[in-house]
């Protein structure tokens, strides 16, 4: 009994401690994974990969080689398949790699590979099957000579012996893999191979994705043969297929592997899952579990686990599944060198499968490289195939290839670096275009395009074929992580931006304003009933009424910033537009606003106008809005009346003033191009009055920089393998920002200058115009006049920067009406089609977090318009869900001000300010520096990251703070901070100690008194015995009266002092 426990111990646990801990994948789903300090794990990582990586490519015989009657070739199920009596698309010749293998070794020479994967034909090799026959010489012949070509080009060769393709006569003869004979034909078959190439082969695989040909070839008939048998087909199916693997292997093992010296493995499939909407319960986790095991569990448990099948599996299949001899149980344990996984669509497409188990599929190929280490052990892995597919009308601009393959390899190197995953090899599937299985050449998968239509079926490199050459090139995703020493100047704005300050009227003090006395509580009601007749004195409204002020404004300045920038409400001074009612009670309130920043030696950045970017008014008074708005010329002059006003009211105070914020968004509400280009010309003509204005009446005054603040997001070509992405990225940006900068600060094209619109962009559009038969471009052109007033009228240059984007062509319309209508509709002026990579972190709600996108919109700035003018980036921010404590926005903090510092000390970039979007939340956690729930104002996490930055100037190496603004020195001595916090307490404190000083002194002073009577008592009572006559203070000659007599003892005012006779 003892010794059958022991062998029972020794056959679950032998080989690997792997088979010991089999159920550990579910950790997977549970385990906080490693990520980026920003906490999130789907951001691209940058890092290479280990040395040696074997950086590969692959194709199956049946999809490429063609030739599938010649030379000697037997026909495949595959090709019985796809022959039926009504012909539809086949193999036949598919890619002609057969003929034209020497053309994939040199698309494998431009790809820059280290290996090639790629499958023996058996049906060429043996058209009846059987190895003990013999071998067509042909077949032969062709594989001897790819084998040693890609020998020559140092390409390393990885070998499959079956990837589906069995021999027809097989089918026929024994009933395919249903049938326990083929385990030993199979065994001939490869034995004959490791005979016949193995000398130039390091690695063997098997078989190919053995699931997909159990369940899909003879479970739901999708595959070749077509058999749809009974629940038992597949598992005997696949029952056999292990087996057969496994006596290869053994095969290799003892026969081949001491002078080959060769490794020999299994391709197996698998796709991902995870808990449905992220609840990652304990019910959830078990279902994943079981998919899991269901797909590759069902083949890795017997070979990589305890030589058995998963439970979950015995349980869900008792009564069909075949079973294990304990003798066959080890005999198929441990049978692989390293672990081959196949992650593609073929087994991400089997939603019908797996929605038993309620669960979603993803495509994690990082989440599939962690379970199978913590399943199986600390196995070396080979990736045999991972890749996507395209469709056929794609051709060879494949843009949603390269970002897919850049998810791919990117999971793969966080497995590496993060998760300790042994992968030593990649294979991007495929190298050409080829036959897609059921789904015939709808579907493309290749890095190398092919016209199947043209019969000498010439390679052509797709563009996520020079992506791939791209990063083995490269060895992966090399960045340069390092952290920027240096302080950004003394005179550098550190700001917090807000939109359109709220103006709270109430609650103010009635105490001074009120003239009514009032009588409490008369008739028992409790309530205050004015004296009629009786008036009091009051005094006028002073800027203590509005008590919300101090409270805001405390908030900006624990933040540690210096500049505060808010936007004025043009509607609620002007409601009609014009001066013909001005509200001077919101005047009042925003001029107390800014002489308490004033008095807290903070600066302020006013804004006069700020789009809602909304309907109905988009922040305009409603006349001028039902008027036309901005398509309006009046609204010019409207708009100059306004900033008169406010330059008048406010300007003393002001150091810095925007006109308009973010007017290339404020065009997004104006639907059609015209208006929007109208819009655009008379926004610019504005600004450019109210600069002038300001330039001309108050600037000798006040000395405050006026501009306009554009929305500046960067983008970068989609494909940056084509021209037509990387003029669509320029456009994109001369739309966006030239369009606003170039007629005030003129740009690159030298012929238009100042107080013209960018030419490229009049081009394009010109050139637009006449493809949709139209007289001429709709952009307008400026007068003379109007160039003289716009050129120069600009202080600073400042932007608004969150997001980084991804720009294509905008498709064409498929539509055969080309009309201007139907062209319209679906393209938008600029013809651009923003998008997104799938690798960039993304914040809550969308935004797409690229630190490096800002220093590249600085230096295309520089490169355009030149150094010259100061730039203030006056909004960046991200949104963070954290109630508190932000990780996320304070990661990117950092990482922004690194790239802003970067610009400015590497790039020479003029940059002189950075604001932080925005002070509060009021509702949800979202951009707030503080979360502001019922008017109760709670500092985030990055409050304290903010202040930190700002007190050490930037990122200097030796963190010392305090080195510009003695103002800062004083903020942060912790003594003064507290003091500040309990003022209240302080001003009691300071009372009680002034308090107690005087009856200090009090009481000292009536001390001595006591003790100077005392000394007077005595030292009269001594001049009586030795005087014994009284004295008085009379002038000579004058006798005292009785009541004058007395003894004088203080003599220091000199009163000379007689004896009274």
């Amino acid at each position: 009994m003892y010794r059958l426990a022991l062998s029972l111990l020794l056959w679950v646990c032998s080989g690997d401690l792997a088979a010991c801990a089999l159920g550990l994948g579910k950790r997977q789903w549970t385990q906080t994974l490693p990520s980026e300090p920003s906490g999130q794990s789907q951001s691209l990582l940058h890092g290479t990969f280990p040395p040696g990586f074997l950086w590969g490519t692959g194709t199956s015989a049946f999809q490429t080689e063609g030739a599938w009657d010649q030379a000697g070739k037997g026909p495949s199920i595959w090709d019985h398949f796809t022959h039926p009596s009504s012909p539809t698309e086949t193999a036949d010749v598919a890619s002609d790699g057969f003929a034209r293998w020497e053309e994939d070794v040199e698309a494998l020479g431009y790809l820059g590979v280290r290996s090639y994967s790629f499958s023996l034909s058996w049906p060429r090799i043996f058209p009846d099957g059987r190895a003990a026959g013999r071998p067509d010489r042909a077949a032969v012949d062709h594989y001897s000579q790819l084998l040693d070509r890609l020998l020559e080009q140092r390409v390393e060769p990885v070998v499959t012996l079956h990837h589906w393709d069995l021999p027809q006569a097989l089918q026929e003869g024994h009933g395919g893999w249903r049938n326990a004979t083929l385990i030993g034909l199979f065994e001939q078959y490869a034995a004959f191979c490791f005979r016949t190439f193995g000398s130039r082969v390091r690695y063997w695989l098997t078989m190919h994705n053995p699931y997909l040909m159990a369940v899909q070839g003879y479970g739901t008939g999708a595959h070749a043969p077509g058999k749809t048998g009974g629940p038992s087909d597949p598992l005997i199916v696949a029952h056999n297929l292990i087996r057969a693997h496994a006596k290869a292997w053994h095969n290799y093992n003892t026969h081949f592997r001491p002078t080959q010296k060769g490794q020999v493995s299994i391709v197996l499939g698998s796709h991902w899952i995870v808990p449905q909407r992220g609840q990652v319960t304990a019910a959830n986790v078990d279902l994943c579990q079981r998919s899991m095991e269901a797909v590759v569990g069902w083949f890795a448990n017997p070979i990589f686990g305890n030589g058995d099948y998963p439970a979950s599996m015995k349980a869900t299949h008792e009564n069909f599944l075949p079973v294990f001899t304990l003798e066959e149980s080890l005999f198929v344990q441990g049978t692989a060198d390293f672990f081959a996984l196949s992650f593609g669509p073929n087994n991400l497409r089997l939603s019908q499968i797996l929605d038993r188990y309620n669960q979603r599929v993803s495509p994690d190929l990082r989440g599939v490289l962690g379970w199978l280490r913590l399943e199986y052990g600390d196995q070396r892995v080979l990736v045999a195939e991972a890749g996507w597919f395209s469709d056929a009308a794609v051709g060879r601009v494949d843009t949603m290839g390269i970002y897919l393959m850049k998810t791919f390899v990117n999971q793969v190197l966080q497995a590496i670096k993060l998760d300790d995953v042994r992968v030593f090899g990649y294979t991007a599937w495929s190298l050409v275009d080829g036959f897609e299985w059921n789904y015939g050449y709808s579907l493309r998968r290749g890095l190398f395009y092919i016209d199947f239509s043209q019969p000498n079926r010439t390679r052509v490199p797709k563009t996520s074929a020079q992506y791939y050459r791209h990063i083995i090139s490269d060895n992966g995703f090399p960045g340069d992580d390092r952290e920027l020493q240096g302080r950004f100047p003394c005179d550098f704005h550190w700001g917090v931006a807000d939109s359109t300050l709220q103006v709270h009227f109430y609650p103010y003090s009635p105490q001074f304003t009120d003239p009514h006395l009032y009588k409490w509580n008369l008739t028992g009601d409790g309530l205050l009933q004015p004296v009629s007749g009786v008036l009091l004195p009051t005094r006028g409204a002073q800027c203590t009424d509005y008590l919300s002020i101090k409270g805001h404004l405390r908030l900006f300045e624990s933040t540690g910033a210096s500049h505060y920038r808010f936007a004025l409400n043009w509607s609620l001074i002007l409601p009609q537009g014009d001066r013909s009612s001005i509200n001077t009670e919101a005047l009042r309130y925003y001029r107390c606003v800014l002489t308490e920043l004033g008095r807290l030696d903070l600066k302020a950045v006013v804004i006069l106008y700020y789009p809602t970017h909304r309907a109905p008014l988009l922040g305009l008074p409603q006349p001028l809005h039902a008027s036309g708005g901005w398509v309006n010329q009046s609204t010019i002059e409207a708009f100059q009346d306004y900033a008169a006003i406010c330059y008048k009211e406010l300007g003393r105070w002001v150091h810095y003033w925007i006109t308009i914020n973010q007017p290339n968004r404020l065009l997004d509400a104006y639907p059609s191009g015209e208006d929007q280009h109208r819009a655009t010309h008379n926004i610019l003509l504005a600004h450019a009055k109210a600069w002038k204005l300001y330039k001309k009446e108050y600037s000798a005054q006040h000395g405050a920089l006026v501009s306009l603040a554009l929305h500046a997001d960067w983008t970068e070509p989609a494909n940056p393998f084509l021209e037509s992405h990387t003029a669509a990225s320029q456009r994109f940006l001369l739309f966006e920002l030239g369009r606003f900068l170039d007629p005030l600060l003129g740009g690159n094209d030298k012929r238009d200058g100042r107080g013209s619109y960018p030419g490229e962009m009049r081009a394009y559009l010109e050139e637009r115009a006449r493809a949709k038969g139209l007289p001429g471009s709709p952009l307008p052109r400026f007068t003379e006049e109007e160039k003289e007033e716009l050129s120069g009228a600009l202080g600073f240059i400042a932007l608004n920067h969150f997001n980084t984007w991804l720009v294509a062509p905008y498709p064409q319309p498929e539509s055969a009406d080309s009309s201007p209508n139907a062209f319209q509709r679906q393209a938008p002026d600029h013809g651009c089609l923003l998008m997104s990579d799938p690798t960039w972190p993304r914040s809550g709600l969308g935004q797409a977090l690229v630190p490096w996108g800002l220093r590249k919109v600085l230096n295309w700035l520089k490169e355009r318009y030149g150094g010259a003018l100061p730039v203030i980036i006056t909004e960046w921010g991200v949104d963070d869900q954290a109630p508190m404590e932000d990780r996320l926005r304070q990661h990117y903090l950092r990482s922004y001000l690194q790239e802003a510092l970067k610009a400015r000390q590497l790039d020479k970039v003029n940059l002189q300010g950075f604001y932080l979007w925005k002070l509060q939340d009021r509702h949800g956690p979202q951009f707030g520096l503080f979360r502001s729930p019922h008017y109760q104002s709670h500092a985030k996490a990055s409050v304290a990251a903010y202040r930190r930055i700002i007190d050490l100037g930037g990122f200097p190496k030796d963190n010392v703070t305090g080195v510009c603004r003695t103002r800062e020195s004083w903020a942060t001595c912790a003594i003064c901070a507290r003091i500040c916090e309990n003022k209240p307490l302080f001003v009691f404190g300071m009372c009680l100690l002034v308090t107690a000083v005087m009856l200090g002194a009090l009481i000292v002073i009536i001390i001595i008194r006591k003790r100077r009577a005392r000394v007077y008592g005595r030292s009269r009572t001594r001049r009586r015995r030795s005087v014994g006559a009284p004295v008085c203070p009379a002038p000579l000659g004058i006798k005292c009266q009785p009541w004058e007599r007395g003894t004088m003892r203080n003599v220091a005012d000199r009163t000379q002092v007689f004896h009274c006779q």
